[in-house]
């Protein structure tokens, strides 16, 4: 089996619609708990409008902090929606930029309010920048498996834009499920049938658990041969712009079952708890991640106990 890498979004994704706003030093103490612990990739923001999403007034400050203190292993990612946010990424040390287009085109327009086909048009040229700049790129389909508005979306719409993340020579292509509406047969016909475009294709999925199929979904994307998998700390999250917000698949609910499964042993496990617990203490509530709740039946050193 490929490497599985386990992309932390937490510090984006996951903060992102919270209207307690996270201090500097609060969000670096979290996020050097999720270095510590052996994740591989982390998305410490996203390059927007500091008020329409306060959470990320701090991008540009994560980011010249990390790239001078984390560990080699590690890699920096962050979420770019505009030209002015490709150039903040370029001048504070981003490592891989993260772009995406929603396959929804009402999501579209409340997300970034542009048609799917103009937020097109817009991200390949950024994402073909960042790439001559030898930057990694990984760019996402939004609502690819269905819209909290518009309900079922066409399959044919996702692979026309996976078709044009391609001839762009993009080649870490993400399947989003924004509104949670995902079921494992889909996750798998879908991403077989992108595999089948381009079996070089490196293939990552972000699930949110809104009907409560998050793990599935990704178990039946590590089935159709998907090595990237979005988390967040605790489950937290949601897309602010789609209709019924709901968290992410938790990282340590995600982990843990990999490690079940005899797979990511490397990745201390209590290291993620603990930092999930600091996270529900900080927002003083229940966080939805399950083993934060239930403790682990996997010996933290890997392998069932």
């Amino acid at each position: 089996m490929e490497k599985i890498y386990i992309h932390e979004v937490g510090p984006r994704d996951g903060l992102q619609v919270e209207k307690r706003v996270v201090p500097l030093a609060e969000k670096v103490s979290w996020i050097e708990g999720v270095c510590a612990a052996g994740i591989d990739i982390i998305q410490l923001g996203s390059f927007v409008n500091p008020e329409k999403v306060p959470q990320m007034v701090d991008t540009d400050s994560l980011f010249r902090y990390f790239m001078k203190n984390k560990p080699s292993g590690v890699t920096l990612s962050g979420l770019v929606l505009n030209e002015k946010g490709l150039e903040r990424g370029m001048n504070c040390g981003v490592e891989m930029f993260c772009f995406g287009v929603s396959a929804s085109e009402t999501h579209s327009l409340k997300n970034t309010g542009m048609t799917t086909s103009e937020a097109l048009r817009r991200t390949i040229p950024m994402a073909k920048e960042a790439i001559a700049a030898g930057k990694k790129v990984q760019a996402s389909i939004q609502s690819a498996f269905g819209c909290g508005y518009e309900g079922p979306i066409d399959p044919q719409k996702v692979l026309d834009i996976v078709e044009e993340y391609l001839n762009a020579g993009i080649c870490i292509i993400s399947l989003a499920d924004t509104a949670g509406h995902a079921q494992p047969q889909q996750v798998e016909g879908l991403f077989g049938t992108i595999r089948g475009l381009d079996s070089s294709v490196e293939l990552a999925c972000h699930f949110h658990n809104t009907y409560g199929l998050g793990l599935a979904n990704c178990y039946a994307a590590l089935k159709s041969s998907v090595t990237y998998f979005e988390s967040s700390f605790g489950g937290l999250g949601g897309c602010p712009f789609t209709k019924l917000p709901a968290g992410n698949v938790s990282t340590e609910d995600l982990v843990h079952s990999l490690q079940r499964m005899g797979l990511r042993k490397d990745i201390k496990l209590d290291v993620l708890i603990s930092v999930a617990s600091e996270v529900g203490r900080f927002f003083d509530r229940e966080l939805p991640g399950f083993i934060l709740k239930s403790g682990s039946i996997v010996d933290f050193r890997g392998g069932n106990g």
